[in-house]
């Protein structure tokens, strides 16, 4: 296995008890990332369809056995195809998800799987906190019941992860309009950002660059559809060292302290 680490300091806090483990998944232009500590693991979104067994099957390989929080950050297939089979396979305590639903196949078995599982899903409506083995996650909700504007994506639900001195930004397929909310309520920087929209160029990305001061980026794209160049260039001029899911998946290591980030081949 070959695996390329990269480290960037978060602070000197020497007390850290838990270390946060993120799996950012190979997945095409999709999302699906499984965040873990040795008693806690939280899925956010689950690629396209099909991929649900992917993600099973590397629970399996870790040894998680339940998901404390799944979270759907909003309904296109690339993040929700997945979430019938994670459903059906592993224990899922709790499920967070957008305001904005979509008619879709994928929507229609993941509702059902619900029923079948007697869950009742979250819709994420108000900024919501909780905390799992050290680690406080923020999950933060469109403002709008709607967009003109690209609808779906820019009510994705964002989410951040606060581990003793650093911080973790998913910021979903979030556009213009819900980058510029974000940017005006937050004064928050990161270690470390998985940036929005595959790392399709926006406008706001320029602002959001600026403002929260990451050191590294995951960008999830794929060779039919990759990253733009323009938001690669962003990255570059800023000293923001840019992960790519369609290289390899990545994989992330916060101990509280300092975050390693490098690419699982394999």
């Amino acid at each position: 296995m070959l695996f390329c680490l990269v480290l960037t300091g978060c602070g000197n806090n020497e007390n850290s008890i838990s270390e946060l483990k993120v799996y950012c998944f190979q997945a095409g232009k999709a999302d699906a990332f499984l965040l873990y500590t040795e008693n806690s693991a939280v899925l956010i979104d689950t690629g396209e369809s099909g991929f649900g067994k992917t993600i099973t099957k590397k629970c399996g390989e870790l040894g998680i056995k339940s998901l404390d929080y799944l979270i759907v950050t909003h309904f296109d297939q690339d993040h929700l195809g997945g979430a019938k089979k994670v459903l059906e396979d592993i224990e899922v305590k709790n499920v967070l998800q957008s305001n904005f639903p979509k008619n879709s196949s994928e929507y229609s078995k993941y509702t059902a799987q619900l029923e079948e599982k007697s869950l009742t899903a979250v819709t994420v409506r108000e900024r919501m906190n909780f905390s799992l083995d050290g680690v406080k996650y923020t999950v933060d909700p469109p403002e709008s019941e709607g967009y003109d504007d690209s609808p779906s994506n820019n009510s994705s639900l964002i989410v951040v992860t606060e581990h003793e001195a650093c911080r973790m930004l998913f910021l979903g397929d979030a556009e213009d309009k819900r980058m510029e909310e974000y940017i005006a309520a937050s004064e928050a920087e990161y270690g470390l950002i998985k940036m929005p929209h595959h790392g399709r160029w926006h406008s706001a990305l320029k602002k959001l660059i600026e403002k929260t001061s990451p050191e590294y980026a995951v960008i999830t794209s794929s060779d039919d559809e990759p990253e733009d160049d323009k938001t690669v260039d962003l990255l570059d001029k800023n000293g923001v060292k840019a992960f790519l899911t369609r290289v390899n998946p990545v994989v992330i290591t916060d101990n509280g302290k300092e975050i390693t980030v490098g690419y699982d081949a394999h």
